[in-house]
């Protein structure tokens, strides 16, 4: 099942920078917990997920 959400020009240029600025957050929050930790690993993960996750969305 496939659904859609029309956003405007602004709703989706605030949906990325928003998620663009979370996921800078928590990659950072990442890198302080200790990069090579399980916690920071996932903070990473998590970060990295939420800054593309915009890129799925199509804007027309």
């Amino acid at each position: 099942m496939t659904g859609t959400v029309e956003l405007t020009e602004r709703q989706y240029r605030l949906l990325d920078t928003t998620s663009k600025l979370v996921g800078l957050v928590l990659v950072a929050a990442g890198l302080e917990v200790g990069g090579s930790t399980l916690a920071g690993i996932a903070l990473a993960v998590a970060g990295t997920a939420c800054a593309t996750a915009t890129v799925f969305i199509t804007n027309e």
